[in-house]
């Protein structure tokens, strides 16, 4: 029987149960909103959401791999390709585009075209220097860490124990709407390339 092909991040997002985005979106902005009361810095508030994310990020891979049939990713151009063109629409239901690669194509950009955590949203003066959606961020950098360039996409069924490498990467936040620039703007870089430690050896 030959292989099952990829799907597009859009059959997989029309077929997916999902919640209602206008509640999503408020949901989001309690969150964000309770952050402030609580932590009080915005700086804090920045580092909470992206560790948010990051736990979000590695407990969605399995779900990416065992709907998306994504075949295996050859280098770290083709990994932020998925993430762009699949990731965001399976789980978000929106476009993104990579862009600026730098000489070593290790660093990118990924744009996104719509931002549906920001509806309804306008920050005040108070919130200088926050980064709404940070949590996104952070979701990326948990998700990258679960796979890798060298792991078989095709087989969500592997552990992640048995991938071979993990991928530390820095994601930052290089244009963004509401703190008054054109575009939500990501910048996506790949710091090293861990191999993964067995959990176990075998001493047969």
């Amino acid at each position: 029987m030959a292989p099952v092909g990829p799907r597009s991040g859009d059959a997989i997002f029309a077929n997916m149960e999902r919640v209602n985005a206008e509640l999503f979106t408020l949901t989001y902005g309690a969150t964000v909103r309770q952050l402030l009361t609580d932590l009080e810095e915005v700086d804090e508030v920045n580092k909470q959401l992206d560790q948010m994310g990051y736990n979000i990020g590695i407990r969605l891979v399995d779900e990416f791999l065992a709907k998306s049939n994504v075949s295996r990713c050859v280098d770290f151009k083709e990994t932020a390709e998925v993430i762009a063109k699949v990731g965001f629409k399976m789980f978000l239901g929106v476009t993104a585009s990579v862009t600026n690669w730098d000489a070593d194509g290790t660093c990118c950009s990924i744009v996104l075209e719509d931002n549906p955590l920001v509806d309804f949203v306008e920050l005040p003066d108070t919130c200088q220097g926050l980064y709404y959606c940070n949590i996104l961020s952070g979701v990326i950098r948990g998700a990258l860490e679960m796979v890798s360039n060298t792991s078989s996409f095709a087989q969500p069924s592997i552990p992640s124990f048995l991938w071979d490498v993990s991928l530390k990467t820095e994601v930052t936040w290089i244009r963004d709407v509401l703190r008054g620039d054109d575009a939500y703007e990501l910048q996506v870089k790949l710091v090293k390339q861990v191999p993964e430690e067995y959990p176990y050896k075998d001493d047969e």
